[in-house]
């Protein structure tokens, strides 16, 4: 983010990571238009937030499907974080229009509005299931990506810039393996297993948060940015946060839509993909296609070495004591 404080609009501001990049925004000094469907919601989050924000905290009751109402809630503002979607593989499955609708038609709906509304950059927070995808939600933030990537061409003459972050499983979020393993000990209950070669890429919500700050900040668009972060195996996962407890597990098998591994990065995208030490930035596609004063931008990357091969969750897996202090220093244990 700049130093200078702007108007910024964050879509789901009651999920996960849209409420704390509303808190690190509002700590930041920007005004914050929180954008949510769920208006219990947007009241805990001024319950929780208005000291800190005082009166810089705007609360938006709406639903990404209503472009109307986005072009309304993006008066005035320099930069959107598009956290908003339906998130769980298994509800998509069984919902797979509603799915759609949300994070396809939705999606569609922020570039649409970004552009009427002059917004200056526009971040779509997306998942490392995107990738070859195997379920519906993972394959309509596929298609979210490509409406992204895409927008900077559509965007012509106006200034609006677009770009996605890929997370991995972001630790503790809403609805997440850690959640349900805490729930499951509370209970003196057997942790739940899908698999015990089920591997997962795994980023806290400190490192979400400043992964998609610093790319609204560097962004040229028509980038995907990827975190470089570490994978384990769920077992592992469950053994380190049981602690001192007897372990005991039960395999309850693959849920629609989920698949054994996840991957960062596809075969096709590692010759286009750079790595900047800290994070992985893949070039798109159809850079040939983007407007002269972005593909001029785009030499800024030439520096960097580009992937060899994809990236995938089952590979260089961490240990138990280094799982341990990725929990440790989210302050999950």
């Amino acid at each position: 983010m700049n130093s200078s404080a702007s108007r910024v609009l964050v879509t789901g501001a009651c999920g996960s990571v849209g409420s704390a990049l509303v808190q690190r925004l509002l700590d930041e000094d920007h005004v914050v238009c929180a954008f949510d469907q769920s208006e219990d919601g947007l009241f805990r989050l001024d319950q929780e937030f208005k000291d800190r924000g005082r009166d810089r905290l705007r609360l938006f009751v709406g639903n990404v499907r209503d472009e109307i109402r986005l072009r309304r809630a993006m008066e005035g503002v320099a930069i959107v974080f598009h956290c908003a979607a339906l998130k769980h593989v298994y509800l998509s499955e069984y919902n797979p229009f509603e799915a759609m609708q949300t994070n396809i038609v939705g999606t569609n709906n922020i570039i649409q509005a970004a552009i009427a509304a002059g917004v200056e950059r526009v971040v779509f927070t997306s998942s490392d299931k995107a990738v070859n995808p195997t379920s519906t939600m993972g394959a309509t933030k596929l298609l979210g990506e490509r409406l992204f990537i895409a927008a900077c061409l559509h965007a012509g003459s106006h200034k609006t810039r677009f770009a996605c972050v890929r997370f991995g499983n972001v630790l503790n979020s809403n609805g997440s393996v850690l959640q349900i393993f805490k729930r499951q000990l509370a209970n003196s209950l057997p942790l739940t297993i899908t698999s015990t070669a089920m591997t997962r890429y795994f980023i806290s919500m400190s490192q979400a948060v400043e992964l998609c700050l610093s790319v609204s900040a560097r962004m040229v668009g028509g980038e995907i940015f990827v975190m470089n972060m570490g994978s384990c195996d769920i077992l592992t996962l469950a053994k380190v946060i049981n602690g001192d407890r007897p372990f005991q597990f039960v395999v309850i098998g693959n849920k629609p839509g989920e698949k054994l591994y996840e991957e960062l990065v596809t075969e096709s995208e590692a010759p286009r993909t750079v790595f900047d030490g800290n994070s992985y930035v893949i070039l798109p596609d159809i850079l040939d296609m983007m407007p002269k004063e972005v593909r001029v931008c785009y030499a800024s990357y030439d520096k960097f070495p580009k992937l060899t091969k994809p990236l995938r969750s089952d590979e260089n897996l961490l240990s138990t004591a280094e799982v341990f202090s990725m929990l440790n220093l989210a302050n999950l244990i």
